[in-house]
């Protein structure tokens, strides 16, 4: 799928490196890329996160690392009434360290960010955590040897690479730029019965164009990330809630709870009833 330029730009006369605390009511889906690398630490939010071609779960202490031109998302429920998300971004041009990228001591940080193109997810720790939720806060100097401290201590993780080997960003392919549309439509309406025909009027081309299109742009089925996002709805409400089964499944957007119970099962390897005990 073709993703949207993002446009970052600094105070006038600044060298790119920008890092910013935010807290929103949720996260939409919002496909897109930038030339800047961008490493994002989610404090409390969980959801799911599309990477390239990777799309997984996501929970709070979520910490990624997205190089330059990489289509990136991550999307929360906006009907979970829950606290709001609240999130790190730092964004930085490779710029930044062109002048220090001839030297040894920085030959870790260079091959991090060779790898970045895939997408990287590491683990964090409590002093990286707090470099991270620091940085905004910081200026000058003393914001880049936080950054490089930062980097650094990811460099001497083992990454896990998002993205696969055999994927190309949207733009070396070209394809249409629809997918947004769809994509926020079925975030805002998974609990109706949406048909395909329905979500093909919405970009305007056929029931069997839109089938291509999707799976083309997507790597699923329109059926089967329809269900990706009810179930990670009902999952929310099966942990969070004491609602009867049959009822989250009607919320969820199923009118079969067999039905229900087969996807979820596809999904999760669990029924809901043991996934909910199992949590308890």
């Amino acid at each position: 799928m073709k993703a949207e330029l993002e446009k970052i730009v600094p105070g006038e006369g600044k060298t790119i490196l920008v890092a910013y605390r935010m807290n929103l009511p949720y996260l939409e889906y919002y496909w897109h890329h930038h030339p800047e690398y961008e490493l994002t630490f989610k404090i409390n939010i969980k959801g799911k996160r599309i990477v390239g071609d990777s799309y997984e779960d996501f929970a709070p202490g979520d910490l990624v690392l997205i190089g330059p031109d990489l289509p990136h998302t991550w999307v929360t429920n906006r009907k979970e009434k829950n606290k709001n998300c609240d999130f790190v971004v730092i964004q930085f041009s490779n710029t930044l360290f062109n002048s220090f990228s001839q030297l040894l001591e920085f030959d870790r940080i260079k091959r991090l960010l060779q790898q970045s193109k895939y997408g990287l997810h590491f683990k964090n720790s409590k002093p990286l955590k707090e470099k991270i939720l620091g940085l905004p806060e910081k200026n000058g100097v003393e914001k880049i040897t936080d950054l490089i401290w930062i980097l650094e201590q990811l460099s001497r993780q083992k990454g896990r690479k998002l993205a696969s080997a055999e994927y190309e960003s949207s733009q070396a392919i070209g394809r249409e730029q629809r997918i947004n549309k769809v994509c926020n439509y079925l975030e805002q309406h998974f609990s109706k019965p949406i048909s395909i025909e329905e979500a093909a009027k919405i970009i305007n081309i056929s029931k069997s164009a839109f089938c291509k299109f999707f799976k083309r742009t997507t790597g699923k089925t329109f059926s089967d990330y329809l269900n990706e996002i009810r179930i990670g709805y009902a999952c929310y409400q099966l942990l969070e809630t004491d609602k009867p089964i049959a009822g989250i499944a009607r919320n969820a957007g199923f009118d079969s709870v067999s039905y229900f119970n087969r996807v979820f099962y596809k999904k999760k390897n669990s029924t809901p009833r043991d996934f909910r005990s199992e949590a308890a």
